[in-house]
């Protein structure tokens, strides 16, 4: 497996930004029908952003106990791990997002004005 590329802290940056920009847009009142894909695509089960998160989290843990540790680690290490866990959780929010995909698809609506 070829090694990946190091991110650097501007590609996390823009990354955050691109969160952002996602985050002004729904402040707009923009229609569900235009949220829908952005929300599948953020919670996707395998590759969105809790998946993406929890497994940052975790590695970071995993690399923070490579170290030399002391108490003040520990819960840190902890907290992160704790947090992966609750970031990862929320994977489930993917089948939500479907099933609102669902509720509000064009096949759905023209079943509710007849």
């Amino acid at each position: 497996m070829p090694h990946p590329s190091t991110p650097s802290a501007d590609d996390v940056a823009q990354a955050t930004a691109t969160l952002a920009q996602v985050q002004n847009y729904l402040h707009t009142d923009p229609p569900v029908a235009d949220v829908l894909p952005l929300l599948a695509v953020l919670l996707d089960a395998d590759t969105g952003v809790p998946i993406l998160l929890g497994d940052i989290l975790r590695n970071a843990a995993r690399l923070v106990t490579q170290e030399p540790e002391n108490d003040e680690v520990r819960l840190i290490v902890d907290g992160l791990r704790q947090a992966a866990q609750e970031a990862t959780d929320w994977h489930v929010l993917h089948w939500d997002v479907q099933r609102l995909t669902a509720h509000f698809s064009p096949a759905a609506e023209a079943s509710a004005t007849r």
